[in-house]
């Protein structure tokens, strides 16, 4: 097949799994082609049966703000003509879906037709679509889509709740991980010799959005910190990053919280990290979650939307109720107190992230999916 992925290409979940599917694909013996505004960022320069199509927006005096929604459905309609693609499968609903809406309308004016299939993601339904601004065209996107996918049974219920679109079908394909890359075996335990072999590592990776609650991270460290020796690595950038940098000198546990910026590769840090922490206060999924227990770093968070399909309470991490940061700090006191119980909880969660989350099983999702919804010739 040949396949059009269109996706955020900077830092997110959504972006890192619509890429790490794409390289998947091309591994399977598919044509891959990437189109959005810059290079994904997990995307390597070069791989076999991968393409890269720029989507260029013109700067023009009249547009305060430039139409990238449209010039990425002249974009789409281009590859899939020069191309040939069978299918556009777009990550994000608004404007991604929309655009290919625009894009299919303009092929079947000229008597071609083409598959959009929408995955759902998160943020796209459960904060900017259900802004007043844009509910009816995410809804309207939606709906003209045709195959919808949603990253959690959480975010399909909450596609229903939100948009009323009972008719539509919503197949659920979790976010995956490639159980070779994310393995604590497979990496060389760097950070752990830089950070020292003396103290236990907490870390946490994200957008550093206000929904991600890294103030909550820096308060629970801080409480892990005075029972156990350790450090917090905090990776990834954004909007609450300088807030969290104060928390931690507030707290007076600056010089044990290290804050690497952003970071393409993360295993190798992951499998050097004994606890990760998660505490948002809304979740569709919880991929950097993932990547932490496939690399047998038990993860910490609240207990709501989609990280709870994703961490089994008590088993590979802990659960708790929103702003419950004694329950969590207390729960990781315990956990790195007690070696043996670290090492189960670290076994079982690498082997249910490989058994529910393995990148093979669910890309043959992704692979069934796309020939069910191909047109019969």
């Amino acid at each position: 097949m040949k396949i059009g992925i269109t996706c955020y290409p900077t830092y997110g979940g959504s972006g890192a799994v619509a890429t790490e599917l794409g390289i998947a694909l091309a591994e399977r013996g598919h044509e891959v082609h990437f189109i959005t505004y810059q290079l994904p960022f997990r995307l390597p320069v070069f791989l076999p049966r991968v393409y890269f199509h720029e989507v260029d927006v013109g700067r023009y005096p009249l547009f305060q703000y430039p139409p990238y929604d449209l010039a990425l459905a002249v974009r789409m309609h281009e590859v899939v003509i020069n191309e040939g693609l069978d299918l556009l499968h777009v990550h994000y609903a608004i404007p991604h879906a929309t655009s290919a809406w625009i894009a299919k309308e303009m092929l079947r004016k000229e008597g071609r037709d083409i598959t959009v299939i929408t995955t759902l993601h998160g943020t796209d339904i459960t904060i900017v679509g259900q802004d007043h601004s844009f509910h009816a065209i995410t809804k309207f996107s939606i709906e003209k889509s045709d195959r919808i996918t949603a990253v959690s049974q959480f975010l399909k219920e909450e596609t229903v709740r939100a948009f009323g679109c009972t008719a539509c079908d919503v197949e659920v394909i979790p976010n995956f991980v490639d159980p070779a890359v994310y393995n604590r075996a497979a990496h060389e335990p760097a950070l752990r010799k830089q950070m020292g072999e003396d103290k236990k590592i907490l870390m946490h990776i994200s957008n550093f959005r206000p929904v991600k609650r890294v103030l909550d991270v820096v308060r629970i460290f801080a409480k892990v910190r005075q029972e156990v020796p350790s450090v917090l690595v905090m990776v990834g950038d954004g909007p609450d990053r300088l807030s969290a940098e104060e928390e931690a000198r507030a707290l007076g546990v600056q010089h044990d919280v290290h804050f690497l910026g952003r970071i393409d590769a993360v295993a190798p840090l992951l499998a050097s990290a004994d606890l990760f922490l998660l505490p948002t206060d809304r979740e569709s999924f919880g991929l950097s979650a993932l990547e932490a227990l496939a690399c047998g770093a038990p993860a910490l968070g609240y207990d709501v939307g989609g990280i709870t399909e994703v961490v089994k309470d008590g088993v590979t991490g802990a659960l708790r109720p929103v702003g419950d940061i004694d329950g969590l700090a207390q729960f990781g006191i315990a956990l790195l107190k007690d070696p043996k119980r670290w090492s189960a909880m670290s076994a079982a969660a690498a082997a249910d992230a490989r058994a529910r989350f393995s990148s093979g099983q669910i890309v043959a999702q992704y692979e069934s999916l796309y020939m069910r919804s191909l047109p019969k010739r």
